[in-house]
């Protein structure tokens, strides 16, 4: 299920946003300003983001920047701001798209579906990633082994999509804790030791010789088919 991250003070547009998506099918979550909206991006690694500008706290273009500091999440602004210049600071600090206030419900889904789809892998080779020992499917979520499904932790999924979307790039260590823990994160280089351990353990044939999940010592990770 599409995960979607309402982020507004107006309590009467956040219920209606989450009824009309949780009707649809998607799951969501919803924070009424610029702090919580961080936190709850960080935490729960929402598939596209609802973000109004006008928010208590802090302004919702500074929430645009530190989101994409770390993060390349689809962000949708909803916002009564009309003026372009307003849109286009938006749209300039990482925004994917504007939907001014007051708006259809039927559009705004509309354009936050192709959001999401925007966002996955453009050809049908890149969102099935086939290695020797297990299958990846980038939409779907979810990683075959000798034709089982192979239950992942959500860290461990972020993980490893990070990795498989690098398509055999290095992934430095500090991108990838920023990427999957969040932007607090940067210097808890155990943590990576642990997951690639726990994600060897369970798609490697070999976890102590590892061909897939490479490390790069001192530098970060790659993924290798």
């Amino acid at each position: 299920m599409t995960r979607v991250l309402v982020v507004d003070d107006d309590p009467a547009i956040v219920r209606a946003l989450v009824i009309n998506l949780r009707a649809r099918q998607y799951e969501v979550d919803s924070a009424d300003d610029g702090a919580g909206a961080l936190r709850a991006a960080a935490a729960r690694h929402p598939d596209v983001v609802v973000l109004d500008l006008g928010l208590p706290d802090t302004d919702g273009v500074d929430v645009i920047r530190r989101l994409r500091e770390w993060s390349r999440v689809p962000i949708l602004v909803l916002s009564a701001r009309h003026a372009s210049g307003e849109k286009v600071q938006a749209l300039d600090a990482g925004a994917d798209d504007y939907v001014t206030k007051p708006f259809g419900m039927d559009e705004l889904l509309a354009r936050l579906r192709a959001a999401v789809r925007r966002a996955e892998p453009a050809d049908g080779g890149d969102v099935v990633v086939e290695t020797e020992a297990f299958t990846v499917d980038l939409v779907a979520k979810k990683v075959h082994r000798d034709g089982r499904d192979v239950r992942l932790t959500p860290t461990e999924w972020h993980l490893l999509e990070a990795l498989v979307r690098a398509g055999g790039r290095l992934v430095g260590q500090r991108q990838l804790l920023r990427e999957v823990w969040g932007p607090s994160y940067g210097t808890e280089t155990n943590y990576l030791r642990v997951y690639m351990a726990q994600l060897r353990r369970k798609l490697e044939a070999d976890p102590s010789r590892p061909r897939h999940l490479i490390t790069e010592p001192g530098m970060g990770y790659r993924f290798e088919k």
